[in-house]
């Protein structure tokens, strides 16, 4: 959501399912960042979903020595909101001026967030003129519950941070791995433990955002299942051998292919609502992120499932790094939050 006091330095800090990021940049210029400080670690999925005193406490030090160990100083943090807490959209309202809609937007908001406005934070964006009535301009509206927020600035806060600013998972993510003035549609899919969030994304901005309730895990069952293996096992198979034809006699691509097939439907079902809200707006890229970006062979199998050519996401592209620091190879593609979160400079 919007940065909300000015400031100097400061560092994006995402606090993920399976780990905790934390990324400090540096302009130097024509849109281009240098890397001064990351840090990384792992940490437990009940650690990081636990509402328990001791998860809290846990999550806080694993925290601490993330920023301690990777050089940052700045006490200035901006931190991201799971897709799975947020809601985000883009609706059509009458044309009117900025400073006008400002005063007007609260009384219309009700109508477009799953919550009631007394327990929720909401945060807007004008994007422009409507693509599909001219008369009509859009707007980005992103929600969150009031509990989940004060929850998370109390987490960060109570560690000696000052959060600047709060922002949905899929908005930062698409700061660093949208491709800066494709003339198309562009798809970007993120693949975390427990969901998958797509954003569809036109002239630099979020048209369309959902999140889809499968994720890594969601194939890790149907490895287990299929395979009759462990789940350290199944999940191992699938981020090494992933859809390879050749690895293990084809057996992991056979045992997730069902549940593939799903979460294939589910992105056409996206692609097409968009199409039919912008029928005049040709997608012809999908890009993969997070662990969708490191299963091999699912870019291929994206693109013949949903007939667009397809990449593999460099949350990276714009920021210059350090040769051969094999500690940031390890865990490159997981940063594409916490990279788009630094990258923060009065955008989206």
């Amino acid at each position: 959501m919007a940065i909300i006091k000015g400031v100097g330095d400061f560092f994006g800090l995402d606090i993920g399912t399976t780990g905790v990021r934390a990324v400090q940049l540096a302009p130097a210029g024509n849109g281009r960042w240098s890397l001064r400080h990351y840090g990384y670690a792992p940490i437990d999925i009940k650690t990081a979903t636990s509402n328990s005193a001791e998860a809290r406490h846990r999550l806080g030090e694993v925290i601490m020595t993330v920023v301690g160990q990777s050089g940052i100083k700045t006490k200035n943090v901006a931190i991201g909101l799971s897709a799975n807490k947020t809601f985000v959209t883009v609706v059509d309202m009458p044309s009117s001026s900025e400073a006008e809609l400002k005063n007007t937007i609260k009384y219309q908001i009700d109508q477009y967030i799953p919550m009631s406005l007394d327990e929720a934070k909401v945060d807007w964006s004008l994007l422009g003129q409507s693509l599909h009535d001219p008369s009509q301009q859009e707007v980005l509206l992103a929600s969150t519950a009031i509990a989940y927020a004060e929850e998370r600035l109390e987490l960060v806060e109570g560690l000696g941070f000052d959060v600047i600013a709060a922002e949905p998972d899929p908005l930062a993510m698409i700061r660093s791995v949208a491709t800066p003035g494709y003339k198309d549609a562009q798809v970007i899919v993120d693949i975390g433990e427990q969901s998958t969030n797509v954003a569809i994304v036109y002239g630099g901005a979020p048209r369309l955002v959902r999140t889809i309730p499968n994720g890594l895990e969601t194939l890790v069952r149907a490895a287990v299942q299929n395979l009759s293996v462990q789940e350290d096992q199944a999940r191992q198979f699938i981020l090494k051998f992933g859809l390879a034809p050749d690895k293990l006699e084809g057996k992991v691509s056979q045992a997730i292919e069902g549940t593939l097939d799903g979460f294939a439907s589910e992105l056409s079902k996206s692609i097409k609502f968009f199409q039919t809200r912008y029928p005049s707006l040709a997608v012809s890229s999908v890009v993969l992120a997070g662990y969708a970006s490191t299963v091999p062979g699912l870019d291929q199998y994206v693109a013949n499932k949903v007939g667009i050519q397809t990449s593999v996401a460099n949350p990276w592209q714009f920021v210059s790094v350090p040769r051969n620091d094999q500690n940031l190879a390890v865990a490159a593609a997981e940063f594409a939050v916490a990279i788009g979160l630094a990258e923060r400079g009065g955008g989206l």
